[in-house]
């Protein structure tokens, strides 16, 4: 019964795969935002990457959340900043045009937030363009060389910290999500490759051999309540 658990999938999602229509894909941004407040993207970033940049005590900071969907985790970030006095340049990149567009629509009220349409594995930016490089729900969509490959892309452009936060592959996760989870979800996209994303996703310590393969320094995996874990390390030589 758990022998699927063992290891990470490959198969692919609906979103991966482009197999869905454009208005699939407009409810499963919605559901997609219900779905992060449900189960703790929102969560992991306040209990994690948030209070590393508060005790780094800057005034003002950069912040690239790679394969940013519409933005949501952008916003928490800013909402953040504003309840500190800190100022942020907020910029979320994103390899679908329609995300990428999603951004500022749904960040209308924080012209601290900008959108740039780009691929994860090669950045449009400079080395050390930004303070904090995050993704979070992006890293299962990529095999191991793969993920391997966004985390040196993400530490080339940070200049102090990369977060990742992602699922935690676990049955219960995966259970729940097919049953009670499924109840209140109604998008195919959403329930199909919600589950499929927790069978693609990682083990702590699977995580932890990507990041010394992707060359990261002072890098840990934490769990996070419910089925979540953050990465967070340095490049070689980064800032600490």
């Amino acid at each position: 019964m758990f022998e699927r658990f063992r290891h990470r999938s490959y198969e692919l999602e609906h979103l991966d795969k482009g197999d869905y229509t454009p208005e699939e894909y407009e409810v499963c941004l919605v559901e997609l935002r219900r779905v992060n407040r449900w189960l703790g993207d929102a969560r992991a970033l306040r209990r994690s990457v948030l209070p590393e940049i508060e005790r780094d005590g800057s005034a003002e900071f950069s912040l690239l959340d790679v394969g940013a969907g519409s933005g949501e985790l952008l916003r928490e970030a800013a909402r953040w900043a504003r309840s500190k006095g800190r100022r942020v340049r907020a910029v979320g990149v994103e390899l679908n045009e329609r995300s990428a567009q999603s951004i500022p629509e749904e960040s209308a009220d924080f012209k601290e937030i900008l959108a740039v349409a780009g691929d994860a594995l090669r950045l449009p930016f400079a080395e050390g363009a930004f303070d904090y490089v995050m993704c979070s729900l992006f890293t299962h969509h990529f095999r191991d060389e793969g993920v391997v490959a966004v985390l040196r892309e993400m530490a080339r452009v940070a200049r102090r910290r990369v977060y990742v936060i992602d699922l935690h592959r676990h049955p219960v996760a995966y259970y729940f999500y097919t049953t009670v989870g499924r109840l209140f979800l109604h998008n195919r996209l959403i329930r199909e490759d919600g589950a499929l994303s927790i069978l693609r996703s990682f083990a702590p310590e699977e995580l932890r051999r990507l990041a010394e393969r992707a060359g990261l320094a002072r890098f840990r995996v934490e769990r996070r309540f419910p089925y979540r874990l953050v990465l967070s390390g340095e490049k070689v030589g980064g800032a600490g």
